[in-house]
């Protein structure tokens, strides 16, 4: 027979036994492992800190510190911008040599369809000579800051898993994005504003915020999108009938809410939630100022080719790119996409073209001026290039991933410089090809990061930007 033991008695055994287990087994579990795993460098030996984004050093000295990512989603003919074919003008019309197309597979069109000539004329830009499209008269004027990589690669063939791969290293969804691995590396210098800020114009990206998210990262560590009409970011501005004192008696009773249980729960959910808080609050005086352009001469304005510093676009994100800089944001990715030039090529580069060369070379001209250039790297693609077959009638290109052309810009980057390139008709590399990864590594290094050490655990594996893939492209290097 099974004694009698009183409920009360049964109650604080099993709530002692649950504390016991809960609170000294893991607890003392958790911190030999934790032990163990700061003495193999894979974790902290400090609890989870309560300001996630406090500014960290990266692993050696780095060329740079900031980064400006201006994406061109859709993806830029390269043959129309900035690799000059004359052997497929030559060849407009008439059908691609059989050896060319050898294991292709375009994305929408047959391969064997007819090559279509460059649209634009090039020429000589620069001290090197750099030849450009007629189109690019002010990034041509700017060509000896700039490096060109005409032997862009990637896997991907459509527009949302190639977005993907170039911002996160993978075609699927759920991992960090570059610009959340450069704030996980270094921290964040902006007091008032996010460490990593996204500006759209045109239709935003195919990949949406996977491109530019904090993946499986706290997400104190994501990007965050400005909206450049009305409140910059939603709900920004107090409801009626709550001042600002009110605001922050309530902000700070439930930051210790969430300190206490930072502290006894340690998830970095929490502190990135109590960092959340107070950069909402933060916002609502510092976002107004930087968002109004009006303290901005007029001839920035016009340099931006800005008519209007009130009219959202491309134009207007690319200065206030340069006003996130300024004030220590560490990030900043302005998503531009109207590229998919399927049909209606001609028009349609060109109308780019125009929206985007003149402030693209202000930008770089506006931080060189101000010093800012020397510290911060530009970076200016898509997420591949377009193929010389036609598609459309007789005016248009479909996705091409075996080759195209980004160019970049400031710290630690080859300056004046042409890197990689292709076959007579743009189709494949044949000079020093660089891969998306590659790229990734090569931009992690030139801010102080071993691409393969930069990793975050979960679930067992030690994941990186670049996945089990990326080498440094020397030849890019200043």
């Amino acid at each position: 027979m099974t004694p009698y033991v009183p409920m009360n008695d049964v109650r604080a055994r099993l709530l002692a036994r649950r504390w016991f287990l809960g609170e000294c087994g893991v607890g003392l579990a958790g911190m030999a492992a934790g032990a163990l795993l700061a003495r193999e460098g894979r974790a902290a030996a400090t609890p989870p800190a309560a300001e996630p984004l406090a500014v960290k050093p990266p692993h050696f000295p780095p060329r740079a510190k900031r980064v400006v990512y201006m994406f061109q989603a859709g993806a830029p003919s390269h043959l129309e911008l900035f690799d000059w074919k004359p052997e497929l003008a030559k060849h407009d019309g008439k059908l691609p040599p059989a050896g060319l197309l050898d294991g292709y597979r375009a994305a929408f069109i047959n391969p064997n369809s007819a090559l279509l000539g460059p649209k634009y004329k090039f020429q000589p830009y620069g001290q090197a000579g750099i030849e450009l499209s007629e189109l690019l008269p002010h990034t041509g004027r700017i060509a000896d800051e700039l490096c060109f990589v005409r032997s862009m690669q990637t896997d991907a063939v459509n527009h949302a898993p190639a977005q993907i791969l170039m911002n996160t290293g993978s075609q699927q969804f759920g991992r960090p994005s570059f610009g959340a691995w450069t704030l996980y590396g270094l921290g964040s210098e902006a007091e008032d504003l996010p460490g990593f800020v996204v500006l759209t114009s045109a239709k935003g990206t195919s990949g949406g915020a996977s491109n530019y998210g904090a993946g499986f990262l706290p997400t104190v560590f994501g990007g965050i999108p400005l909206r450049t009409g009305g409140d910059p970011v939603l709900y920004l501005s107090n409801p009626k009938g709550i001042d600002r004192e009110t605001q922050r008696a309530s902000l700070d009773t439930l930051n210790r809410l969430n300190t206490l249980a930072l502290g006894r729960f340690g998830d970095p959910e929490i502190a990135a939630r109590i960092q959340a808080y107070e950069l909402a609050y933060k916002l609502q005086a510092s976002a107004p100022e930087l968002m109004d352009l009006a303290d901005e001469p007029k001839e920035t304005l016009d340099r931006y080719g800005l008519k209007d510093p009130g009219e959202a676009g491309f134009a207007r994100n690319c200065l206030l790119a340069r006003r996130l800089l300024e004030r220590g944001v560490r990030f900043v990715q302005l998503f531009h996409e109207a590229w998919d030039q399927h049909g209606n090529l001609t028009k349609g580069v060109k109308k780019n073209a125009l929206d985007t060369d003149q402030a693209s070379a202000a930008l770089v001209m506006d931080l060189k001026e101000r010093g800012l250039l020397d510290d911060t790297i530009v970076v200016w693609g898509g997420e591949f290039g377009r193929t010389p077959m036609v598609q459309g009638g007789n005016d248009g290109r479909d996705h091409h991933n075996r080759a195209f052309t980004m160019w970049l810009a400031g710290g630690g980057i080859k300056a004046g410089h042409v890197h990689g390139k292709t076959d007579d008709f743009g189709f494949n590399v044949v000079e020093d090809p660089v891969h998306v990864h590659d790229l990734n590594a090569t931009l992690l290094h030139l801010l102080g990061f071993d691409h393969t050490r930069l990793t975050y655990r979960l679930q067992g594996r030690d994941y990186r930007l670049t996945d089990v893939h990326g080498n440094l492209v020397k030849g890019i290097l200043a």
